[in-house]
């Protein structure tokens, strides 16, 4: 294995963090000294790190999510992965607060009374629940009358659901199933 790949997968099994090209290129330029590092070099690193990983079966590899690198576990130890997670989390989301996870998710950014006007109860204690957490942030507020707080979803949620955008998440379309409507005959 070259420098390269080594100290790339060092910087990527320390960051807390996915961790972009431009982090990787600035940190081996310093690091190393180097003048430049291309972008190609890192991808091609990041694939021969891959391969090497896959070769040797381990249980893990490096990931493109939320706009960086990071070592996750392969699919098929999930849930291995997930039963460890369960065992360990005590405190899991209420069913409200992921209702209004779900609202503030997909139509970010949005505000709490706007939430609240979907769901049809007040959600003070969810927004509150899911700003611990960190799931969602302060995106700005509203060019409308009282300046409202806008909501939308952080990098922790889209790290945490493994996605790199929020057109990632699943549509509408991809739960509906078809219904037969009056009139229609079944083949």
């Amino acid at each position: 294995m070259n420098i390269l790949q080594n100290h790339i997968q060092a910087l990527v099994f320390c960051a807390q963090s996915p961790i972009s090209i431009e982090e990787i290129q600035r940190c081996l330029q310093e690091s190393l000294g180097m003048e430049e590092v291309l972008v190609s070099d890192v991808l091609e690193a990041v694939e021969a790190i891959n391969e090497q990983l896959n070769n040797a079966n381990f249980a893990f590899q490096i990931y493109a999510i939320g706009g960086g690198y990071q070592f996750l576990t392969k699919p098929e130890y999930q849930y291995t992965v997930s039963t460890f997670l369960k065992q360990k989390s005590k405190k899991k989301l209420s069913a409200s607060s992921l209702e209004t996870l779900a609202i503030i998710a997909y139509k970010q950014p949005i505000t709490r009374s706007q939430v609240e006007q979907i769901r049809g109860v007040g959600c003070d204690y969810a927004i509150h629940k899911l700003l611990e957490k960190e799931l969602i942030e302060i995106k700005g507020k509203a060019d409308t009358i009282g300046r409202p707080v806008l909501y939308g979803t952080s990098q922790k949620f889209m790290d945490y659901f493994g996605i790199n955008h929020i057109k990632d998440l699943p549509q509408l379309k991809d739960f509906a199933t078809e219904e037969n409507m009056i009139g229609e005959t079944a083949d």
